[in-house]
């Protein structure tokens, strides 16, 4: 039924204007559409992704991954995240090694965790393998 659809992440924002800020200064993204009455800024990667980050009071509560995104070098975008000031996250996963905030997944490849601006944790990774 759904098999044919696409789908976007939705990223909630208590401030619009900070969570702007941080991922245009802090991610390089700039949304391709503002919608300001409806409290939502719309981005589209290079990639090919859509996603949103909309104004709500429940920012950040999720405890968990909210949106990943699938780089070519993990290494090189999470040391450029730290340069820019961002603390990556470690967790108590079995069997995962960890330098530096960056996770070895054995044949799931490399991925490191972030907050944004608004609480929400974020992750950089090398995609999905093949299979």
């Amino acid at each position: 039924m759904l098999s044919n659809a696409t789908v976007t992440a939705n990223i909630p924002a208590a401030d619009l204007a900070r969570a702007r800020s941080f991922y245009a200064d802090t991610l390089g993204l700039e949304p391709a559409t503002e919608f300001g009455d409806a409290g939502m800024l719309l981005y589209r990667t290079v990639g090919g992704t859509v996603f949103s980050v909309y104004r709500t009071e429940y920012a950040g509560q999720a405890g968990h991954t909210i949106a990943q995104f699938h780089v070519d070098d993990v290494v090189a975008e999470a040391r450029a995240l730290q340069a820019k000031g961002v603390a990556l996250e470690t967790y108590d996963m079995p069997g995962v090694e960890w330098d530096d905030g960056i996770a070895d997944l054995g044949a799931i490849g490399k991925a490191a965790w972030f907050k944004d601006s608004e609480g929400n944790i974020l992750c950089i990774d090398s995609g999905f393998p093949e299979g």
